[in-house]
């Protein structure tokens, strides 16, 4: 059994997908970042830098136990563990972890401004109008990446697509027009039909 410490946020919620595609049978320990519990000093000797989520597999590598933060990290863990969403080997596993980049360092960080600022500093013009307009051209990297192949990685679905996946799924937020991505719009509607990802995402309220 797996414990997920977690709350409802994209980045949780990829790797409650994660372990619902893989059949990994798990717990969630909700850390209530609304009261500031990703603070106390329980979640702190778990992950120093205070960021939820956070798993612990009590068979880790050669039977160990590990505990491990990033949300990146925890899924090319799950994936190698498992030998499911993520190449062993060669050009396929490197274009994967490609896209997971891209999902980390641009997608994650520049939807999580455009969220914030919407939501908390709507008066801030300069903050929401230079997060939307990176967040819409991101949508567009993705719309001609998706225009060229079924899962962003390739012709597989992969841990790309559901790193990426909780954060398209807050469209409502970044004021995108379907009809602008239409490929991601398809990749979208087909991601969100599989059975573990509804899962996924209902498990975190």
């Amino acid at each position: 059994m797996i414990d997920l410490y977690a709350w409802g946020t994209p980045n949780a919620r990829k790797i409650s997908i994660a372990l619902e595609e893989l059949w990994l049978p798990f717990k969630v320990h909700m850390v209530d970042i609304t009261k500031g519990e990703q603070f106390d000093n329980s979640f702190l000797a778990l992950n120093p830098n205070n960021k939820i989520p956070v798993i612990v597999d009590p068979k880790g590598p050669q039977g160990t136990k590990i505990t491990l933060f990033e949300s990146g990290a925890i899924l090319i863990y799950l994936a190698d563990k498992t030998g499911k969403l993520l190449p062993p080997s060669g050009v396929e596993r490197h274009q994967t972890i490609q896209w997971l980049m891209f999902q980390m360092g641009g997608i994650g960080p520049m939807f999580g401004q455009t969220h914030h600022f919407r939501r908390s500093a709507p008066q801030e013009t300069y903050g929401l109008e230079r997060y939307t307009a990176e967040t819409h051209r991101l949508y567009r990297v993705l719309d001609g990446r998706l225009g060229q192949s079924e899962y962003v990685a390739g012709s597989e679905y992969s841990i790309a697509d559901i790193a990426i996946y909780p954060w398209v799924a807050r469209f409502g937020l970044h004021q995108i027009d379907w009809e602008d991505v239409p490929n991601v719009k398809r990749w979208y509607d087909s991601v969100g039909s599989r059975p573990a990802v509804q899962r996924g995402m209902e498990v975190l309220p």
